[in-house]
């Protein structure tokens, strides 16, 4: 953190907005039911994504595992508020997961990189979700979202630019900040969010 506030511009966000905060690292047996929530949450707002949510918790009929997701019938998922995309998504993942397709205990010590491989071949999990999973649940420091529309707003506006920086543009502009990128993309989500 201390190697950040070398430079100028993140100096004053830590200044204004304070020590970022990921909330508490998700263990291995949570990791099942954090990514399900972020799929049957994709696109929707807080209160209906949670609503969703506390259904499907209820429908598992018992702990949220992949193998209490499996045994239920495809339309208690729908009955829980999930479109046919989302059902499709939650039960591949649930598959990939028992089958040992995808080794949720393994990610913790892979890559980023191999992170994001792994989590994209399940259904309905794109990098973007993938890049929530390592920042939010791994606690790692050195994610760039560069597509998430809240750090592209956030970082135009922290640093001056007068439109709104592409995803692509954005790639790169935060190789300086390497290893704390997360932290880069968490204070530009807090500029975003005043705007």
């Amino acid at each position: 953190m201390t190697e950040l506030q070398r430079h100028k511009e993140m100096a004053r966000l830590i200044k204004k907005y304070g020590t970022p905060s990921f909330g508490r690292k998700i263990r291995v047996d949570e990791r099942f039911s954090h990514l399900a929530m972020a799929i049957a949450s994709q696109q929707l707002h807080g209160k209906a994504a949670q609503t969703i949510w506390e259904r499907m918790q209820v429908a598992a009929d018992g702990p949220f595992t992949a193998a209490n997701v499996l045994r239920q019938p495809i339309e208690t998922w729908r009955q829980c508020g999930l479109s046919g995309t989302k059902v499709s998504a939650l039960l591949d993942l649930a598959d990939a997961v028992e089958s040992n397709r995808l080794d949720l205990g393994a990610l913790g010590r892979k890559s980023e990189d191999e992170v994001i491989s792994e989590l994209v071949q399940v259904r309905g999990i794109g990098p973007w979700t993938a890049q929530m999973f390592l920042m939010f649940a791994l606690h790692r420091r050195d994610v760039w979202p560069a597509g998430d529309y809240g750090v592209r707003v956030g970082y135009s506006l922290a640093f001056g630019y007068s439109d709104i920086v592409s995803a692509k543009e954005l790639e790169g502009m935060a190789d300086a900040y390497r290893p704390w990128r997360s932290l880069v993309a968490w204070y530009c989500w807090r500029v975003a969010d005043d705007r």
